[in-house]
């Protein structure tokens, strides 16, 4: 299939914002008033697990938030579709099943963006072969950007029996269950905009923890979002509990007399996830209990997320704390990249471009003559602010202000959006406020200061420049505003992500998708057999950008690379005890 070959999503963008926020609203509003999963289970009765147990050995591959830019996506696409990957000497086969974890596609799920970010890439990368006798099967669970259309197009794609390249779609709801062999489990689940599990869908589960658990399954569980970290972030943060919620009540079977009994030695061996893209692996202290794995691998192609910001030990998972045990990219490599918001004007020019004409359209307005027959750039050219003349300069601004309440509402809007942008629910909470409000007064300083620079430079210090109402003059102005002004307000604002990021710990997202870092890139590889439960986190540490792009019967193919991949960190083996 043709497909535009699309760079990563520019978060800083006004136009993408406003579209993105304009779909979230929109999909909050009709999720709660016509929830698709509930459609789903109405058209589908059948409760019955996808059954996989007859096999020896089972490989899946695990992998999320990826439809983003095509080098990224590509270069991960392109590992899963090989038929094995060596590393330390050992051969992982490639999965017969590939879990894909949410996130499928960005800024928004429009079939377009499906077709461009998500299919095109995956389609070249692994081509459809009908002769194929094994090919792998492929099964999806929403995030919340897949949700920003109320589900449509991803129920297109992954619940009609559709192919994606030579991988095929088997569900027929967002969510699913899977038998795997020496009874494994995959359960996932879909927690739509706000880690709501609908009722149909708690049914669907119930039904397959009583007909089909025995006393002794173990669950790999899957969900769309690390609900564990976010509690750690904000304590009012109450996803974690809706997730416990679901593993006490639904697959334990606790308060519900017909299958508790034999559901109470059932372990969570793993709980995977996406949203936060990068690698990071928790472990629940051993005690008496089994350890479990929170896996958040949400490597698949989007924006890095940093890891210094995670908590080495967190409280309260399955009544136990559990430990940080590894990450991807490691914390040091975390807060230098996050250093890279310090040139956020060169990574985010469309808002240079939008703090600069925002400066002009200020100074357009402050510019209408006031009863003295003066301007307010005339009149602070007449001052010098290095010579101790500040309150003239103040005393001007101040009553300029107060005849045109226009442009204080402008002042007004900048400050307030600029504290409202404050990130308060991690870190340093509302105290993050208090930064906030710094930033935002700076960028009134700076556009003032600039404002009075330039009135005293232009009409005192350029000799062609005799009238403030000149063409010349004007031009200069609008150049030196959008130019000098834009550059030194984005300034402004990547040194307050950098503090934000570095010192404050929040702003994780924003901090993050400002220069779009391609690299530190994972997916995970998960043997099952009689032993027990393996699992491979893989990275790739720089993705390769120099495809080249060449065709087959009209299909686009792309060569390039070599793609330099590795293990993150030891094999992760879970016993199977019912074996030992």
């Amino acid at each position: 299939m043709k497909f535009e070959r699309k760079p990563m999503v520019n978060w800083y963008d006004p136009k993408q914002l406003a579209f993105t926020s304009v779909k979230t609203v929109l999909s909050s509003v009709f999720g709660n008033f016509a929830d698709r999963r509930e459609l789903q289970a109405a058209l589908d009765q059948d409760c019955k697990p996808f059954d996989y147990s007859q096999n020896e050995e089972l490989w899946l591959d695990y992998i999320s938030d990826l439809g983003d830019g095509f080098n990224s996506t590509f270069t991960m696409a392109q590992l899963l579709a090989r038929e094995e990957l060596s590393l330390r000497g050992k051969s992982l086969k490639r999965g017969d099943i590939l879990l894909m974890g949410g996130d499928e596609v960005y800024p928004t799920p429009e079939n377009i963006e499906y077709d461009n970010r998500l299919r095109g890439p995956y389609t070249a990368a692994f081509p459809k072969n009908e002769n194929d006798k094994n090919r792998p099967d492929v099964f999806a669970i929403p995030g919340n950007h897949d949700w920003y259309d109320g589900l449509t197009n991803f129920l297109r794609l992954f619940t009609q029996k559709r192919s994606l390249g030579n991988w095929k779609t088997q569900q027929h709801r967002s969510y699913f269950a899977l038998k795997l062999p020496y009874d494994y489990w995959v359960i996932a689940i879909d927690i739509q905009l706000n880690a709501d599990i609908d009722f149909p869908q708690i049914c669907y589960f119930k039904e397959i923890a009583k007909e089909y658990f025995k006393p002794n399954s173990k669950i790999i569980l899957c969900t769309s979002e690390p609900s564990w970290v976010y509690k750690s972030f904000d304590i009012k943060n109450d996803s974690f509990d809706r997730l416990q919620f679901f593993i006490d009540k639904v697959l334990y079977g606790k308060k519900d007399e017909d299958y508790k009994e034999k559901n109470k030695n059932i372990s969570i061996e793993a709980i995977l996830t996406g949203d936060l893209h990068h690698y990071a692996r928790y472990e629940t202290v051993k005690d008496d209990s089994r350890p479990s794995q929170f896996i958040t691998a949400g490597g698949g192609g989007a924006f890095m997320h940093p890891t210094h910001t995670l908590k080495e030990e967190l409280k309260g998972i399955h009544e136990r704390k559990a430990e940080l045990k590894k990450t991807y990219p490691p914390k040091e490599s975390s807060v230098k990249l996050s250093l890279l918001n310090l040139l956020f004007p060169f990574f985010s020019r469309t808002m240079l471009l939008f703090f600069g004409i925002y400066h002009v359209f200020t100074t357009w307005i402050l510019q209408t003559k006031l009863s003295n027959d003066s301007t307010i750039m005339e009149s602070l050219a007449k001052h010098n602010l290095f010579k101790g003349e500040l309150s003239e300069i103040l005393g001007i601004i101040t009553n300029t202000l107060f005849h045109f309440p226009s442009a204080l509402f402008l002042n007004l809007l900048l400050l307030i959006g600029i504290v409202l942008f404050t990130d308060t629910s991690s870190g340093k909470k509302k105290l993050n406020y208090i930064a906030g409000g710094i930033h935002g007064l700076l960028q009134l300083v700076n556009f003032y200061f600039l404002l009075w620079l330039f009135s005293y430079n232009n009409l005192n210090n350029i000799p062609w420049i005799n009238n403030v109402n000149e063409g010349g003059q004007v031009l200069l102005f609008f150049a030196e505003m959008v130019l000098v002004g834009g550059l030194i307000s984005s300034f402004i604002f990547g040194l307050y992500l950098t503090i934000s990021i570095v010192l404050l710990k929040n702003h994780i997202t924003e901090a993050s998708s400002s220069y779009r870092w391609e690299g530190y890139k994972n997916f995970l590889r998960i043997s099952v057999n009689k032993e027990g439960l393996t699992i491979y986190p893989i990275g790739v540490k720089k993705v390769v950008t120099n495809w080249k792009e060449f065709s087959i019967n009209d299909n686009p193919r792309f060569e390039g690379g070599p793609i330099n991949y590795e293990l993150i960190e030891d094999p992760i083996f879970i016993k199977n005890e019912e074996t030992s």
